[in-house]
């Protein structure tokens, strides 16, 4: 139903005048005609007697006026409470990214956008890596933050905040752990203790192994970095990881050495082209502001 109409029907039962209401809600004489007339027809009804130049409401027309008025309120309520979520939306910021995320420069970017911006309401959590992308397909995530080796999707918007390189990392005591620089053949008798494949690290470490003829033995496959930390601090095993991903402060009995060749990933914040609430776009030109390359 035209609303509009609604209030032509209303205005007019009380200036009882077609040119005042004309006046009233910014239309033409005509114009209210047309709308009494059209709601007369549809409803089958005279809602005004027009004797003597007089307009007046006829019976039906004073049974229909207030529960017109009161279709009118709850419009009016309906519009209030959409356009309230509407601004809840445009100041609500929901980031997921990958578990290292304290580690790279995005962590400080996004603390530092929540407090430069108190009036926008942010969520951040982590997600497994393999999970951040449905995430924002199913609109459960505005921005992420995550791990890519290959180019983004071109329907993303995408900012790269840094890049990482893969390293392996040995107990001190391993012979390993004396070499500046080590190759994947190297590990052929080792034991490797690797982040699983919800985390999208497996897959191209198990791709380096095989193209070196290694046939892997796994002797830890998870998704707890500090837990394969604290083996390689006991003695235990070897492993590949990404640079920037861990921190070894804790764990003095662990040396980080670099593969060669390099293997490089990259470090990006992904959105919906089609999303541009007002939150979103102002933490997308943050990040842009922030972010420095290596």
């Amino acid at each position: 139903m035209d609303t509009k109409k609604l209030v032509t029907f209303v205005d007019l039962a009380q200036t009882k005048n077609y040119s005042k209401t004309a006046e009233r809600i910014f239309t033409t004489q005509a114009t209210v005609s047309k709308h009494i007339m059209a709601l007369e027809k549809e409803w089958n009804v005279e809602l005004f007697s027009r004797a003597h130049r007089e307009i007046n409401l006829t019976d039906v027309g004073k049974l229909l006026l207030p529960q017109v008025k009161e279709l009118l309120r709850v419009e009016q309520k309906i519009h209030q409470t959409i356009n309230l979520q509407q601004t809840q939306k445009e100041q609500s910021l929901v980031i997921k990214g990958v578990p290292s995320i304290s580690q790279y420069q995005a962590f400080d970017i996004i603390t530092n956008f929540a407090k430069q911006n108190p009036e926008i309401k942010l969520k951040f959590s982590e997600s497994e890596t393999e999970l951040l992308i449905d995430s924002l397909e199913q609109d459960e995530a505005d921005i992420i933050f995550t791990r890519t080796f290959d180019k983004a999707n071109s329907k993303y918007e995408t900012i790269v905040s840094e890049h990482d390189y893969f390293v392996l990392l040995v107990p001190k005591e391993n012979p390993l752990a004396k070499i500046q620089q080590v190759e994947i053949k190297m590990l052929q008798n080792e034991s490797l203790l690797l982040l699983g494949d919800s985390t999208k690290l497996y897959t191209p470490v198990i791709s380096m192994l095989k193209e070196e003829g290694i046939k892997p033995h796994i002797l830890y496959e998870g998704r707890r970095i500090n837990l394969i930390l604290e083996m390689l601090n006991q003695g235990m095993g070897v492993s590949i990881m990404m640079n920037k991903s861990f921190d070894l402060t804790d764990y003095p009995e662990v040396v980080a050495i670099p593969i060669i060749p390099k293997k490089t990933s990259e470090l990006i914040f992904l959105k919906k082209k089609s999303n541009m609430t007002n939150a979103v776009n102002s933490f997308w030109k943050f990040a842009i502001a922030e972010t420095r390359l290596e």
